[in-house]
């Protein structure tokens, strides 16, 4: 990615991403950090005033929440396999994009004080925001009604579970790769849904 182009706070922020995923949190300094974005540990500390508020800050702008919320509000067709496929797909593209930051919650999640609960507000905004897509869908008659919180925890579930093997590099599945199967399960997730 050409960060030239890129405003200073941006610049710091892919820069710790990138640094961080490599080397964990405590292997990196802030002046290493200013040095590959190109800029002096003044500005950053000006900017941002310590290591984990700007990975904090990396965190809350390079995460999945507001891009969902605006999927949902402008590009839903309201037909159940159509827009499951269309947010699922949207996830992994978010999700995959974002993997540094998975990277780093996955490894020095300990290490910061309130990180934990940082890396667990977009899921519990998407979750409710899931939820609340299949209350409207049931109410419509375009699906069952059951437990929506539960359909959409399992929804999210099915997914992450296929991030965490794709981040994985195929591993644990090397024969199942990401496509066919978001194809294959919202099928199959929409037809148990479907009245």
């Amino acid at each position: 990615m050409d960060t030239s182009k890129l405003g200073s706070s941006d610049r710091l922020l892919l820069a710790a991403l990138n640094l961080i995923s490599e080397r964990g949190y405590n292997g990196v300094t802030t002046m290493e950090i200013a040095k590959a974005a190109g800029l002096s540990e003044k500005t950053l500390f000006r900017q941002f005033g310590s290591k984990q508020k700007l990975l904090e800050a990396a965190f809350d702008r390079y995460h999945y929440a507001e891009e969902m919320k605006k999927l949902f509000n402008e590009k839903l067709v309201w037909k159940l396999e159509a827009d499951l496929l269309l947010v699922s797909r949207t996830y992994h593209e978010i999700m995959n994009r974002n993997r540094k930051i998975f990277q780093i919650s996955l490894k020095d999640e300990g290490q910061l004080p309130g990180f934990r609960e940082r890396t667990h507000k977009h899921p519990h905004q998407l979750l409710e925001i899931l939820t609340n897509y299949f209350i409207t869908m049931s109410d419509k008659g375009k699906m069952i009604a059951a437990n929506p919180e539960m359909q959409a925890f399992s929804f999210m579930m099915m997914n992450y579970g296929a991030f965490q093997n794709d981040l994985d590099s195929h591993k644990n599945y090397p024969s199942i790769s990401l496509e066919p199967f978001i194809q294959e399960s919202i099928k199959i997730f929409a037809r148990a849904l479907r009245p």
